[in-house]
């Protein structure tokens, strides 16, 4: 498992599964010859994407940013209609580090789309239960709000499988939230309209976990947004608030879907100065 240290703040991505997305929809009407240069696609024009969670470990807490693919929840249909090669592991990669889902004590949801929040609920008998049942789970109260009811375009993705089993573990938030010194959510909309980014900083290094409204390191231009994005304008509104600054203080910055970097780091041109792969063995 890979790691990133930021200041006293410790990353590490646990195995949360794969799925392969059709490209186009994922960098919009980017054409492809320019896409397919910075990111690869298979021959069904499908790019590989992780659904790896992060854990967050800093001197008084343990967190995890977003949930996984989780296991088990999917029939056949879902799994080939949404690409899904691989599910989620986090019993096992908390095992490796002496961990388990209950030493969990927050859990920061940038959305609740699926494949971000299958991972919060096990099948136990005949019913749902919190996968981490002594974490606060934060999420935006807009986010929260439409994942109890979805609209005609976001009831695919909004289930109640993720939520019901966790409605007394949730603190919704408006804004913006300290959830401690080093952490802090912001709300941003975009990709979905309660989406929410997340800022590192901690001895004088900082970070950002752009959720997705920046998927993978190939999508640094702020134009480049999703055709899965609800409110694609507010994405590019909101990349190109942050991720100028973020190159100008060469923040690092955090990856959810990617499958070739877990973190990178840009100057101010848009150069890697540092990087961390995924080990991809």
């Amino acid at each position: 498992m890979e790691t990133l240290q930021i200041g006293q703040i410790k990353l590490t991505w646990l195995r949360g599964g794969v799925n392969y997305l059709d490209g186009g929809a994922m960098f919009g009407v980017v054409p492809k010859p320019l896409w397919s240069k910075r990111y690869p696609c298979n021959e069904r024009n499908q790019i590989e994407l992780r659904t790896d969670p992060i854990l967050v470990q800093t001197p008084q807490r343990t967190m995890l940013i977003d949930s996984g693919m989780g296991r088990g929840k999917l029939t056949e249909k879902q799994r080939r209609n949404f690409g899904v090669d691989e599910e989620s592991d986090i019993e096992q990669s908390l095992s490796h580090l002496g961990l388990t889902r209950h030493d969990i004590d927050t859990v920061l949801m940038t959305h609740l789309h699926f494949d971000h929040a299958c991972g919060l609920t096990l099948l136990e008998g005949d019913r749902y239960v919190p996968a981490f049942p002594e974490a606060k789970h934060i999420v935006t109260q807009t986010e929260w709000d439409e994942m109890r009811a979805p609209n005609i375009r976001s009831r695919n993705t909004y289930w109640k499988e993720n939520w019901e089993a966790i409605m007394d573990l949730v603190y919704p938030f408006e804004e913006d939230i300290q959830v401690t010194d080093e952490l802090k959510m912001i709300h941003t909309g975009g990709h979905s309209a309660g989406h929410a980014i997340i800022t590192y900083e901690s001895q004088g290094e900082k970070g950002i976990h752009f959720g997705d409204l920046m998927p993978t390191h190939a999508h640094q231009n702020p134009l480049w947004v999703l055709a899965y994005d609800d409110y694609p304008m507010d994405s590019v509104f909101s990349k190109k608030k942050w991720v100028p600054r973020v190159m100008e203080e060469e923040r690092w910055i955090t990856f959810y879907h990617d499958a070739y970097y877990r973190a990178i780091k840009w100057d101010a041109e848009g150069h890697v100065r540092a990087s961390v792969e995924r080990n991809r063995e």
